[in-house]
């Protein structure tokens, strides 16, 4: 297959995941597949910049948004950009292409009183899927962590003596958070039941299912939009809500913008700034109320 180097250098050299290999696979091949369709095949060392605009053109008019064009020109970009590396081309196409405009994505964060409408107020029963469900929507909103971060947490992970917790991120760059208080003791309590489910010493992964096995994402997915429906009615009720949750208040409370980026494992300061229009507007908000010159 044509992009296979290209893919094992993603996941072995650039340490990135499989899920994310995987997705550049399905972009570099929705390419190969239409110069197939549309110039009789595909060979690398001929494909230019009218080639690809034809291609975003062809994507456009079957509907997909500017942001999943801009995923799949920034695979192919990448895939490029290893050829020139790798000297196996001279000119990258895509080097002048420019990204569609595309709007702004604004996540709505959970306020404070629906995460205490969960936390405090629901009634968690103290069997074991109770405490873990609980347990799972603590760890989530004290530590900013990614869905696919909790999945793959072990036992080991978890450091009593120290109070942390060791995250592995994105391209295996590992990470460690504190833990609070009520971590440390829901932990506690979770792995004490946790050892009495059958199989559970068969396996290192801190969170498991009652049979077993290893949690999935539709699962942690079903758990967090299942308990939050009791609380919000807001449209999106997902672990990257809890995520944006944790950011959002941790600035809103005046957290350092880097002590943020740290605590949410981002490479880059952009992408920790995206959660502070929340704090932005509670500044406005503050600033107005305060100033002399406000209530003219």
């Amino acid at each position: 297959m044509e992009f296979q180097k290209f893919l094992d250098y993603l996941q072995i050299e650039r340490n990135y995941s499989q899920h994310t290999t995987a997705a550049y696979r399905r972009d570099l091949m929705s390419f190969r597949d239409f110069c197939v369709t549309s110039y009789g095949g595909f060979d690398f060392k001929e494909v230019n910049y009218p080639m690809v605009r034809s291609w975003i053109v062809t994507l456009v008019e079957i509907g997909n948004s500017n942001r999943t064009i801009n995923r799949k020109a920034s695979s192919l970009k990448a895939y490029f950009k290893y050829l020139l590396k790798t000297k196996q081309l001279e000119i990258n196409p895509l080097d002048k292409h420019r990204a569609l405009k595309t709007e702004t994505k604004v996540e709505i964060p959970f306020s404070k009183q629906e995460i205490r409408a969960v936390l405090d107020s629901f009634e968690f029963d103290n069997s074991f899927e109770g405490v873990r469900d609980k347990t799972i929507i603590e760890l989530f909103y004290a530590t900013g962590m990614r869905r696919a971060e909790l999945i793959n947490l072990t036992v080991n992970d978890v450091d009593f003596a120290n109070k942390t917790i060791k995250v592995l991120g994105k391209r295996n760059k590992e990470r460690i958070l504190p833990i609070l208080p009520v971590i440390e003791r829901l932990l506690g309590e979770y792995l004490q039941l946790r050892g009495q489910i059958e199989g559970s010493s068969s396996t290192d992964c801190l969170f498991i299912l009652k049979n077993g096995h290893k949690i999935h994402e539709s699962f942690v997915y079903r758990t967090i939009n299942g308990y939050f429906s009791k609380a919000s009615t807001k449209q999106k009720k997902s672990p990257h809500i809890l995520r944006h949750s944790f950011a959002t208040h941790l600035l809103n409370e005046g957290a350092d913008l880097n002590a943020v980026k740290e605590l949410l494992g981002h490479s880059s300061l952009a992408s920790t700034q995206v959660y502070t229009h929340n704090s932005i507007a509670v500044l406005k908000k503050q600033y107005g109320q305060a100033h002399p010159r406000g209530k003219k």
